[in-house]
């Protein structure tokens, strides 16, 4: 089975993946991995973002091996991926990669933007992770100043603020598999939920096509 889990930046998407995959012994994806990836690649050489061939070229050559997450989550790296993940030839260079995690025997979760559109259309489940521009703000400047990246300032996180609503426009304005909810998933609004009431909720909408994992 197929679980497809969207949403925009700092939605909780990413950790509701893991821990499903967790919960079920299923392989899982973090797509904006390899977004960030190639933006992390870009910065490192001095490229401009806006160099389309050279984003597409540095996704073709892409090896999920060398990705550390760890070194891809900081606030330059997010923006980098945003950017370059608006380019159509880089989620063209991307997509069979996507599409093969996802097609493994027994299944997979993967989280991202556009898999219930384009990557896994026929996923048995849809789960659309969202929070208001506010409260996923919160959280990435909490993330961010935990891990020493910004001072914890109003106007530090007012600027983290402004990042997440430009990447929210470019994300859903963007010719190329724009952030839309796919068809037949579900809109799970993680606001007013903590990580573990997000993970049951979304656990539940697994469970009611996929049934209680067995012992």
């Amino acid at each position: 089975m197929i679980v497809a889990i969207d949403g925009p930046a700092a939605s909780g998407k990413g950790t509701l993946a893991r821990r499903i995959a967790a919960h079920y012994g299923l392989p899982c994806l973090d797509t904006g991995l390899l977004y960030r990836g190639v933006g992390r690649i870009m910065l490192d050489r001095g490229f401009d973002l806006a160099n389309v061939a050279i984003a597409a070229a540095i996704a073709e050559n892409l090896d999920l091996a060398d990705l550390d997450p760890d070194r891809l989550r900081d606030r330059a790296t997010g923006e980098a991926a945003s950017v370059v993940a608006a380019h159509g030839p880089v989620r063209s260079a991307l997509l069979d990669l996507q599409r093969a995690f996802a097609g493994q025997p027994g299944g997979a979760v993967l989280d991202g933007r556009d898999i219930g559109t384009v990557i896994a259309p026929s996923a048995e489940v849809k789960i659309f992770v969202t929070a208001s521009p506010a409260e996923r703000a919160r959280r990435r400047f909490r993330e961010l100043v935990g891990r020493g990246d910004l001072a914890d300032t109003a106007e530090a996180e007012a600027a983290v603020l402004a990042d997440i609503q430009k990447r929210d426009e470019r994300d859903s304005s963007r010719a190329d598999a724009p952030l839309v909810v796919a068809p037949g998933a579900t809109v799970l609004d993680t606001t007013d939920l903590g990580p573990d009431a997000a993970f049951a909720a979304a656990l539940a909408l697994v469970e009611a096509v996929r049934g209680p994992a067995r012992p």
